[in-house]
Order: C-alpha cells, then structure tokens, then sequence
C-alpha cells in the first residue's frame, strides 16, 4: 500500500496537518477531504517515489543465473560477451547505409 501525503489548503488548525503528514492507504481508496483531527480542508500532494533498492546484483553469476547474456563495449561497434551464453564478440562490419541527399 503506497504511502500519501496531504496538507492543508487553507490555515491548518491542528498540529496534525499543519506541516503535512504522511496517511498509508490502499490505492483504490478515496483521497482524503479533510484533517482527521480538526477536519481542515486538505489536497494530497505529488511525492517522489521511493523505491526498494533490493534489485537483484547485476553480477556475472547472477546474469547467467537468469539466462541473461551481458557485453561490454569495447570500441565503436565492437561488443565483448563478459557473462551468459551467446557469441563472444558482436561487431559492426557493415557501415550504415545513408541515403544520398
């Protein structure tokens, strides 16, 4: 359940929401009206997200793991496998066709 932010619209009444405050509350749920202490108008505000930083490791093993394959670029249009099954070099023999203006 994400994790909203109201303040008042007008002069808070309450220590509760005078500064704002953080209300846990499930998606579909209606947004707050007003201050469950004073009952002061209140608007929810647009917060960053925060996100989990428990992302799987980006690691050789784990990469492999997943069946994932991972290059790394060596110079312009040459490409080196570092992790997972696939062709150990990816180049760019062919230059881009441009059309002539």
């Amino acid at each position: 359940m994400p994790i909203y932010v109201y303040r008042p619209i007008s002069k808070s009444q309450c220590d509760h929401c005078e500064e704002g405050f953080e209300h846990l509350q499930k998606l579909d749920d209606e947004p707050l009206a007003i201050c469950p202490e004073c009952e002061a108008p209140l608007e929810k505000l647009i917060t960053a997200a925060n996100l989990s930083s428990s992302a799987p490791s980006l690691k050789e093993a784990n990469i492999e793991q997943h069946g994932f394959t991972q290059y790394r670029k060596v110079e312009k249009g040459v490409y080196e496998k570092t992790a997972g099954k696939g062709p150990g070099l990816i180049t760019s023999d062919e230059p881009l066709n441009k059309e002539s203006e």
